[in-house]
């Protein structure tokens, strides 16, 4: 029998070296809450971990996509109870730096992601600080609410990008976070929205998620065919929701007179664009960034039942099929992947295993 102070977690140890084995776990501290994950979605960044291209402290518990159930609670913590269904906001912040002293907490010189330099959610029981954990609706199926984070990054990139309703959208990339993109442009307004993506899936996505057209970048004309959605003036907003040099450079090509372009997608940090700055001077073009989700998270927990995210195909995989779920990420089989720690049916929101009650 294994340790009654231990759980199976998945864990990155470095470059190439993902594990699923048994790490400790502890009682809740003062404001502190023990929570048993339900679903965890399979970001491009536990890719990029697993790869060697995104820093992290190894060795880590993977996951920052997280929905859960509260099994138990620490001293000094009344706004949760056991049972409650939460989302995490997964960042920890010094709270000292000029940036924090400002309010971008967002930008701390020294902030910490769980599954990233902190501990993450791939596992059975994660205890964190109550203050990052949302209360959802009871009947919020746990794959929906772990959509909360990734929600919360593109609400952030929306405020960024500040688009007017009425006025066409071109979105870079239909994966994931591309779709969100897609349902938050069609909440807000936004017409026609316009999605380019090689994937013929992904396209499908777009269109299920509220796109006008989805057009494949590797078909000759396609730059011509979007530009027709717009009378041939051009975007005046455009998003790299994919994180490309290439992409950026066609998006300002692809930018209207006064265009705002968000890069929104993660590039690789070496990567370099080719942009001449008299484009960005005689077009009068803005060009913003958006990192993760400053004060973000309550809005994406409001906005989670309205924009139909349950069209999205999702994949579920045990803690002990790590590797098949990150493979799955990539390949095109489903939407979006999610690790269930406790299975696909409490992953779903059906019968809640007895095991939850201690994340164990």
């Amino acid at each position: 029998m294994p340790p009654a102070d231990t759980v199976l977690a998945v864990r990155c140890h470095g470059p190439g070296d993902v594990r699923t084995e048994r790490v400790p776990t502890r009682p809740p501290g003062p404001g502190e809450v023990a929570v048993a994950p339900l679903a965890v979605g399979v970001c491009g960044t536990d890719s990029h971990i697993v790869g060697g291209s995104f820093p992290a402290a190894y060795p880590v518990v993977l996951g920052h996509e997280v929905c859960g159930r509260v099994t138990e609670v620490g001293p000094d913590v009344d706004r949760l109870t056991p049972g409650d269904l939460v989302t995490v906001e997964p960042h920890d912040y010094c709270t000292t730096c000029v940036y924090c002293r400002l309010g971008q907490e967002h930008l701390c010189d020294h902030k910490r992601g769980y599954g990233v330099r902190l501990d993450g959610g791939m596992t059975g029981r994660m205890v964190l600080p109550a203050r990052i954990a949302y209360r959802l609706p009871p009947d919020t199926p746990p794959w929906i609410g772990a959509l909360t984070e990734p929600l919360a990054c593109c609400v952030h990139g929306m405020d960024q990008l500040d688009p007017r309703s009425g006025l066409p959208v071109l979105i870079y990339g239909a994966g994931p976070a591309g779709a969100m993109m897609v349902a938050l442009a069609r909440s807000r307004g936004l017409a026609p929205i316009v999605v380019m993506d090689p994937r013929p899936d992904r396209r499908d996505l777009a269109l299920r998620m509220g796109a006008d057209a989805a057009l494949d970048p590797g078909e000759p004309g396609s730059a011509e065919a979007a530009r027709a959605h717009t009378d041939g003036l051009g975007f005046p907003y455009v998003v790299d929701a994919v994180g490309s040099a290439r992409i950026l450079e066609s998006a300002v090509e692809m930018a209207s007179r006064g265009g705002r372009i968000l890069v929104f997608g993660v590039a690789r940090p070496q990567d370099e664009a080719r942009i001449r700055p008299n484009e960005i001077f005689a077009r009068e073009l803005t060009i913003v960034g958006a990192v993760i989700n400053p004060y973000t998270h309550h809005r994406a927990v409001g906005l989670l039942p309205t924009l139909g995210l349950d069209r999205l195909r999702p994949a579920f995989y045990g803690v002990d099929e790590v590797t098949r779920a990150l493979r799955a990420q990539g390949g095109g089989e489903a939407d979006k992947v999610f690790i269930a720690p406790y299975g696909e049916e409490a992953a779903r929101g059906g019968v809640r295993p007895a095991r939850v009650a201690t994340g164990r």
